[in-house]
């Protein structure tokens, strides 16, 4: 009798802890902006600009401005990257925009958020552009805020060092 009543019991977490799993363990969600993948700024002297935040706020600078490497909460074995980056005042890459900054957007699952965004009458700026780092593709935001998505390649981008082209 007692072997059918501990039977029964772990019969019985077992199912629990099966119930509970979806509760502690949600799906994986859909296609979403996933973190901040880089701040980029329009800037008068962005050469003196980086060696101002380079000497004054310890930043270590890579061609396009810094690199912040993290490690991804799931996975710590992942790296993850988020840039700072200056532009000059007169950059064309933030057009049609008018504003000073630009934000760019780690996401998950890009060509699904673009399909969800078109039924919604939200279009790309641009077509998207496959890179060895990761996709690419700007939006905008009913404020006018040009939004850069990317679908990083962290793995390619640590092989260029965290240098981009940009």
């Amino acid at each position: 009798m007692k072997k059918i009543l501990l039977a029964v019991a772990l019969l019985g977490a077992f199912l629990l802890g099966y119930g509970f799993r979806g509760i502690t363990r949600p799906e994986k969600p859909g296609p979403r902006v996933t973190s901040i993948g880089g701040i980029f700024f329009k800037a008068k002297d962005p050469k003196t600009l980086k060696q101002w935040y380079a000497d004054y706020l310890g930043m270590r600078m890579i061609p396009s401005g810094t690199n912040f490497e993290w490690r991804q909460g799931m996975d710590s074995t992942k790296k993850g990257f988020t840039i700072w980056a200056p532009f000059k005042e007169t950059t064309k890459y933030f057009a049609p925009s008018d504003k000073q900054f630009m934000i760019n957007y780690r996401v998950e699952g890009l060509d699904a958020l673009l399909a969800k965004m078109k039924q919604h009458g939200i279009l790309p700026a641009d077509s998207v552009e496959h890179t060895s780092y990761g996709n690419f593709v700007h939006i905008m935001d009913p404020e006018g805020n040009k939004i850069e998505l990317w679908e990083a390649d962290d793995v390619g981008f640590a092989k260029l060092g965290g240098v981009t082209s940009k």
